[in-house]
Order: C-alpha cells, then sequence, then structure tokens
C-alpha cells in the first residue's frame, strides 16, 4: 500500500508537470505525445484510485521523493535549454528517466497485486505499466527520429569551442550552457 501511495502522488505531480514539458518543447510531436500522454495519466490516476478500492483501502498519497527529485531536474533542464535546439533531446532525457521510474514501479505493484490474488488489481497495474512503456518507446522515437541529431548539430558548432571531452555520441559536449546551476558530482560535461 505503501508504494501503491507512493505512485498515486507520483502521478498527480506528473499530471501538473507535463503541461510545463509540452509548452518548453518546440517540437510538435514531443509537444502532441506529451500532451496525449497527459491525458493517460490523468486516467492511471482514477485507475489507481480503484486499485486502493479493489484492496479495500481508502485512496491516500505520500510523497514520491523519486518523482519529486525527476521533475525539479526536468524543470532545470528545461530551463538551461530553453531557446536551445538541444530543448526538445533534453526534454526527452527528462520524460524518459521519470517514465523508467514508473516502469519499475508498476512492474512490482503488478507482481504484488497478482501475488495477493487481486487480479482486478493487478490488470488496472498491467495496463498502466503498457502505456508508460509505450510512452518510454514514443519517446525513444521521437528523440532518434530528429532530437537527439538536433541537440547534436548544437553541439557540432559549438565544437571548436569546447573540446574537453570529444568522445562520440556523447550529446552533453558543447551544449550545457556555462552559468547553469546544476551542481552534479561526476557530470559527463566536467
Amino acid at each position: 500500500m505503501d508504494e501503491l501511495a507512493d505512485m498515486y502522488d507520483a502521478e498527480r505531480r506528473i499530471v501538473k508537470a507535463l503541461p510545463k514539458m509540452a509548452k518548453a518543447a518546440t517540437c510538435d510531436k514531443l509537444k502532441k505525445a506529451l500532451l496525449a500522454h497527459l491525458k493517460e495519466t490523468e486516467g492511471h490516476v482514477k485507475k489507481l484510485e480503484r486499485v486502493f478500492q479493489y484492496f479495500d483501502e481508502k485512496v491516500k498519497g505520500k510523497t514520491c521523493e523519486a518523482t519529486v527529485g525527476l521533475l525539479e531536474e526536468g524543470d532545470e533542464i528545461a530551463a538551461d535549454f530553453k531557446g536551445s535546439p538541444a530543448i526538445n533531446a533534453a526534454i526527452i532525457s527528462a520524460a524518459q528517466k521519470v517514465e523508467h521510474y514508473e516502469t519499475a514501479s508498476y512492474g512490482c505493484l503488478q507482481e504484488w497485486a497478482g501475488l495477493l490474488g487481486n487480479n482486478e488489481a493487478a490488470g488496472l497495474l498491467q495496463e498502466i505499466l503498457d502505456q508508460e512503456k509505450a510512452a518510454n518507446e514514443t519517446l525513444t522515437e521521437l528523440a532518434l527520429a530528429s532530437s537527439n541529431e538536433e541537440a547534436l548539430g548544437e553541439s557540432d558548432e559549438k565544437g571548436s569551442e569546447d573540446t574537453a571531452d570529444m568522445r562520440p555520441g556523447n550529446l552533453r559536449r558543447g551544449i550545457r550552457p556555462v552559468k547553469s546551476g546544476r551542481n552534479r558530482v561526476g557530470s559527463l560535461s566536467r
């Protein structure tokens, strides 16, 4: 029930975050994908309420610290890359971190509901899990179709200015703003 309360809080926070991410995106396909997933996420909140009912439990949320952190990071990324061709790749990266967390969490919840013999709850949780996996796939497709190349293109333009990290495929090379407020230990951009 603690994990279920955690995910209930997470989904409610994501409902608030997705419109901001869509607004920050400059790619129409990404905007549409984020807004489509917003509708699904609103449905996830309702499905989780039903899962609580299937366990004869009161609907409650418990602060999901992981989602709080991931969404804060997403806000920072959007601010760091505002106005940059790399913004869409950055938004996809942030959104996929959330999707991966949700996929892991719903995989566990679905399995546990099945082990407890609550097939109705397990079925709803499987529906949510399938939608989270599909959302992640959509984000991957968008990244591969254009967003990563756009970010890399910006990186190549700045390549002569920033040669500290010339590893192939490093999308962070040359695209990190100089005055970033993010202080990550071991960051790839250092």
